[in-house]
């Protein structure tokens, strides 16, 4: 199935029926008064995130989605019949944006997630609700409010906690295939990677991660060189960038030129996502003579953490052969075990400061009992 993480649609929510002006008529009840029923409910259109779903190609060729209209209301203190509310399934990770104003309607993050994106208009009075003591004939009723009208832009962030950066012919996909359940396709050609791709990485039996290959990113992506921008976006949720270097690129050109290219693209494309946790992996160690490994690593590494890179976690693996990878999973593992933990901290501070005033009592008492001792 071809790859869709774009699309635009329009939704519109039912019209309310109208409210009735009737009043009861029946033998020996000339004058029964008003007995008119409010008209139904306008359907709604929800969105659901559907973790079977991985693209949004069904919404490039249907664009417009209307819920039905609620039926007007009768006598006899009939109500109108509301209309059916309609379900769009989207992937995991779409975040639902109105075009007109930029106000993000949802973020559909976790599976079975459910958010209106297109309210139903309410259904009219009917005159029943307008008699009084004074007016015993109403011939008032209100007519159905319209719907809600959205036109929608629709983008899916894959949902990853370690996103592989590099140029094309880097060995992100070989390393992906290498670690994880994924099978992208891997060529010897640039651009190999189209789309995408997710892979499951498990440590132990309740310990794994996720970690997305994005397609290559190449200097002048600004200007639309290569594949551009259009799949950075997928890296905006991760925790941690793996920034993947061919230490032996076979056309002779700099990998640290190119690194540095790459970094200066990535920052152009967003600052937040220039300033996320980068590691530097130098790939395709079987590639260099066993003679020359040593000074090219130390040459490389002095190299790419000069300056801007300095302070970076730095590994060596070949992806190919498997050498040093299970040493960069088990880095990624803590780092994000890590992680998780520092957000469960934080949520629990925001949600009770009883939790941070506890931890503090207790870290200060512990230290105090170590000064003591």
């Amino acid at each position: 199935m071809k790859f869709i993480d774009e699309a635009k649609i329009e939704v519109q929510g039912g019209k309310g029926g109208n409210g009735s002006a009737s009043f009861r008529r029946e033998k020996f009840i000339p004058r029964g008064g008003p007995n008119g029923g409010d008209g139904g409910r306008g359907g709604s259109v929800w969105a659901v995130a559907d973790e079977n779903l991985n693209t949004l190609i069904d919404y490039r060729y249907t664009r417009r989605y209307q819920a039905p209209n609620g039926e007007n209301g009768m006598g006899s203190d009939c109500y109108g019949k509301a209309g059916r509310d309609i379900v769009l399934r989207m992937p995991v990770g779409t975040v639902i944006t109105d075009e007109e104003s930029g106000e993000v309607l949802a973020d559909l993050s976790e599976n079975g997630k459910k958010a209106l994106i297109a309210a139903g208009g309410r259904g009219g009075l009917g005159n029943l609700h307008f008699k009084s003591a004074t007016n015993r004939a109403p011939r008032q009723y209100t007519l159905g409010e319209p719907g809600v009208h959205h036109s929608l832009h629709l983008e899916l962030k894959v949902l990853a906690d370690v996103g592989l950066l590099g140029y094309p012919n880097a060995g992100k996909s070989t390393f992906i295939t290498a670690v994880s359940n994924a099978r992208p396709k891997i060529a010897d050609y640039p651009f190999t990677t189209m789309s995408p791709h997710l892979g499951v990485v498990r440590i132990e039996h309740e310990n794994s991660f996720v970690i997305a290959d994005i397609p290559g990113l190449i200097e002048g992506a600004a200007e639309g060189a290569g594949l551009g921008h259009e799949f950075l976006r997928h890296l905006e949720r991760t925790k941690l960038l793996l920034h993947v270097i061919d230490m032996a690129p076979l056309d002779g050109s700099d990998p640290v030129a190119k690194a540095r290219a790459l970094v200066s693209e990535l920052g152009k494309y967003s600052a937040s996502l220039a300033a996320k946790p980068r590691w530097v992996v130098l790939n395709k160690l079987d590639l260099v003579p066993q003679s020359d490994r040593q000074a090219r690593v130390a040459e490389l590494r002095e190299a790419l953490q000069d300056g801007e890179g300095a302070g970076r976690p730095f590994f060596v693996m070949s992806a190919a052969s498997r050498e040093g990878t299970r040493e960069v999973v088990m880095a990624i593992a803590q780092f994000l075990d890590e992680a998780r933990r520092a957000e469960k901290k934080a949520a629990q501070d925001a949600a009770d400061p009883r939790f941070a005033q506890h931890r503090e009592d207790s870290e200060g008492g512990a230290a105090s009992a170590g000064d003591e001792a």
